[in-house]
């Protein structure tokens, strides 16, 4: 080829078929191309007649506008088709910022019976539901104690004339604006370099549910999480303290494990990503469920565990060797 060629390559009938199916779509104003659907394909951890798993890459959104294409509704609408006429539909949330298991409907029946599921609930009646997810965060801190239950009430409050919103506590508030959110949470070893991994489960769904318990319940903001824990984290670069092992009173290190590069995002990283993972779902079986028909063959419940992405996993062992 010389400089200034033109090629010209052939459209096959599949591409043409979703580019078709995505063109239709009024939050997307690009369509994938072939890497972007063989990149969301490889996301998919489980798929049957009822829903589709993804584990949800970090920094992208779940629902588009006109200046954003590449999000995973409008992206799983064209890509993820498979054998049905339409892509399948979202039912629960997840940050943009954070990643991990996202959950998405695949018939108009499976949506409805998966909305119930992940509605804005009571812990009550959200434990009749074989129902939970857990999620691993990397904080700043460490929670006075290793283990409990965040009972902390949120509410909305609209800044810049209502072009954005934050999630704050609500005690204090009209019981009309504020909601009611439950929290377990875990410690998961010991605080190194002023950070500690927490298990969190919430008993409730609601939009930042446990970044603000995180920061404003148990006073640990998340890594990365810059819009609850701004202060925390300009105090937390200011002035680094050493942490001590208990029984040796030798000081932690976190050490770099040999061959592993620092990864932007990660917990040595100037500017790190939010920690925030999305890492085991429990549901019932829609399908079976569905189906009405009591099959041996089949699990009455379906679990899934989300690997973390790199900027986590760089995390993680560079404190796995004190985790419990």
């Amino acid at each position: 080829m010389k400089m200034g060629s033109t090629l010209h390559v052939a459209v096959s009938v599949a591409e043409s078929r979703i580019s078709k199916r995505f063109d239709t779509i009024p939050t997307a104003s690009l369509s994938p191309n072939a890497d972007e659907i063989q990149y969301l394909q490889r996301l998919v951890l489980y798929k049957d007649s009822a829903l589709l798993v993804l584990n949800k890459p970090p920094k992208v959104p779940l629902k588009g506008n006109l200046a954003v294409h590449n999000s995973m509704d409008a992206l799983a609408a064209a890509a993820l088709c498979y054998d049905y006429d339409e892509g399948p539909k979202l039912v629960h949330r997840l940050d943009r910022e954070s990643s991990g298991i996202l959950l998405m409907g695949r018939t108009k029946e499976t949506i409805s019976y998966l909305h119930s599921l992940f509605s804005e609930t009571k812990p009550s009646l959200k434990a009749l539901n074989d129902t939970f997810q857990r999620y691993w965060a990397l904080v700043i801190g460490t929670p006075k104690q290793n283990q409990g239950i965040i009972h902390a009430p949120l509410t909305k409050v609209v800044l810049n004339g209502g072009k954005a919103e934050r999630v704050m506590l609500g005690y204090g508030c009209n019981l009309e604006t504020s909601q009611e959110a439950v929290t377990e949470y875990r410690v998961l070893g010991p605080t190194i370099n002023g950070c500690s991994w927490l298990e969190l489960r919430p008993l409730t769904n609601h939009k930042h549910q446990m970044r603000v318990h995180c920061a404003e319940a148990l006073g640990t903001p998340i890594v990365g999480d810059y819009k609850y824990g701004w202060f925390v984290h300009s105090k937390w670069k200011q002035m680094p303290r050493p942490d001590y092992e208990p029984t040796t009173g030798e000081p932690y290190k976190m050490r770099r494990p040999d061959g592993l590069d620092v990864q932007k995002g990660s917990v040595l990283s100037k500017v790190p990503l939010l920690h925030l993972h999305c890492r085991e779902l429990v549901i019932p079986n829609v399908a079976k469920r569905l189906e009405g028909k009591n099959v041996k063959s089949k699990p009455d419940v379906l679990r899934f565990v989300a690997p973390m992405p790199s900027h986590m996993k760089i995390s993680w062992n560079l404190m796995s060797s004190y985790l419990v």
